[in-house]
């Protein structure tokens, strides 16, 4: 697949059904980064958690047969990403 049909992929799944889905992508990434922080005793932030979602998906690609889905999702953690830097003050 072109890498620009990864990424339009990508953008469509973040602005519609995922954003359906799963509701606002920094409010998402805040509840992720409470439990992960919870959970590990540290302190975790939204961007951390895009970040974190883009190195499994990286992961991913170690292992087994190409899958389309991981370099989407990858392109769409990144844009996720991006979008919080923004968003949310440091």
């Amino acid at each position: 697949m072109p890498a620009k049909d990864i990424c339009e992929k990508a953008a469509h799944l973040v602005s519609g059904d995922r954003a359906r889905t799963h509701g606002d992508k920094v409010r998402n990434h805040q509840n992720i980064a409470l439990l992960w922080s919870a959970y590990l005793g540290v302190p975790i932030t939204p961007l951390q958690v895009a970040l974190m979602m883009a190195l499994v998906k990286v992961a991913r690609t170690k292992l087994g047969e190409y899958n389309e889905d991981n370099y989407v999702d990858l392109a769409g953690y990144a844009g996720v990403a991006g979008e919080i830097a923004e968003r949310v003050p440091r």
